[in-house]
């Protein structure tokens, strides 16, 4: 099996688990708001619809969030909480599951690769471009920060 096949498969073990699992606490968490204090708000008519439209129509949305960065926990968790069967969800598991780990397995193989070439053959190259990098992360994460507790 080569480089890229072990990989993906390895990734689409891990993605399963972490998106399978985050779906089945999204499920605990909502028979627990079914029965605790939040029974009143989750019974109201909005959101009913709300959860019967995501019952219906989220299994798109959880296929696709896997191509993006940080919504795909999100997705899952509500798909669990607000019911999804699992004949809509597995379907949209497994093959945003697949999307995701053929996609890190090509391109996090490439990057990953062109990396470790830059910093065997211009250490001093890698380490500038590692450390512009970090700076210019440091200063966005610095300008949200200041956005957000002046506004």
């Amino acid at each position: 099996m080569d480089k890229v096949a072990l990989t993906a498969a390895g990734l689409y073990v891990i993605v399963l688990l972490r998106a399978g699992g985050t779906f089945a606490v999204g499920w605990l968490a909502g028979t627990g708001a079914r029965r605790g204090r939040f029974a009143e708000r989750i019974s109201s008519a909005k959101f009913v619809r709300a959860e019967r439209a995501i019952q219906r129509w989220g299994a798109p949305v959880v296929a696709v969030s896997f191509l993006t960065v940080g919504f795909q926990t999100v997705a899952n968790f509500l798909a669990g909480s607000m019911r999804m069967p699992l004949s809509r969800y597995l379907p949209a598991l497994f093959v945003g599951g697949a999307c995701w780990a053929l996609i890190y397995a090509t391109v996090g193989i490439g990057v990953l690769e062109v990396l470790s070439r830059l910093f065997a053959e211009h250490a001093v190259l890698g380490v500038t471009g590692v450390s512009v990098l970090l700076a210019v992360c440091g200063v966005l994460v610095y300008r949200r920060r200041k956005a957000a507790t002046s506004g």
